[in-house]
């Protein structure tokens, strides 16, 4: 009985020993924890890509608002030049206006003869008596008239002998520049010493001439016939 309790009291002395067994790690379980890994990583990469996407593009925004701000203020700058340069050839152009104005004002006063006295008056006279005649050409009066018969008609009343045409009385008396004739002053049309036509000036830019066979004799705006040159007789 003794040696029986003392085999159970030993066999109660001695350690118990467990052993866990891991679970052994297959190869379906390796495939998994690696493609996770690469997910893993490829989303960190593709997280990656849209951080500097996004950086790449907020930078170009902000290049584009700047570029937009130079553009405008470009803009405004061109705006505002063209605007000071049509003012100032608005400017010019009122100034040469007003200056073309003035000159011709004192073109228009340095027409503008003196009232005919004397020999010119008794000219003036006699062609305007004559207004409303025919005109038909060889003719030398007293109702009938060509341009050049009529003007040495007028001058012989005051005792001035002209020849008999156009071409000659371009020649006679002396030169008088456009911007210079007097009333009495007689007007040619066409080359000195070849002029086809004749008149005579009797102020405020007006000759009296026998025109033409539709026209007879008149008075006309030298304006609407502007002559080649004149000559002085008296």
């Amino acid at each position: 009985m003794a040696a029986a309790g003392a085999s159970a009291s030993a066999n109660a002395a001695e350690p118990v020993t467990q052993t866990i067994e891991l679970p052994t790690l297959t190869a379906d379980m390796s495939a998994q924890v690696a493609q996770s890994a690469a997910a893993t990583q490829q989303a960190a990469a593709n997280y990656e890509l849209r951080a500097e996407r996004d950086a790449a593009a907020a930078k170009a925004a902000a290049e584009a608002k700047k570029d937009l701000a130079e553009a405008k203020k470009k803009a405004e700058a061109k705006k505002k030049a063209a605007e000071a340069a049509r003012k100032a050839a608005a400017e010019r152009a009122e100034r040469s206006a007003e200056r073309a104005t003035l000159s011709a004002s004192a073109s228009a006063s340095a027409s503008v003869s003196a009232p005919a006295s004397g020999s010119v008056a008794t000219v003036i006279a006699f062609l305007k008596a004559q207004v409303g005649d025919a005109y038909v050409l060889g003719a030398t009066g007293p109702n009938a008239w060509d341009c050049s018969s009529l003007v040495q008609a007028a001058y012989k009343q005051v005792g001035v002998d002209l020849p008999r045409v156009s071409q000659d009385q371009s020649m006679a008396g002396t030169d008088v520049p456009l911007s210079s004739i007097q009333v009495g002053d007689i007007l040619y049309w066409g080359g000195k010493g070849s002029a086809y036509h004749v008149g005579v000036y009797i102020g405020n830019g007006q000759y009296l001439d026998a025109a033409n066979p539709s026209k007879g004799v008149v008075i006309q705006d030298l304006s609407g016939y502007p002559a080649s040159g004149a000559v002085r007789v008296l």
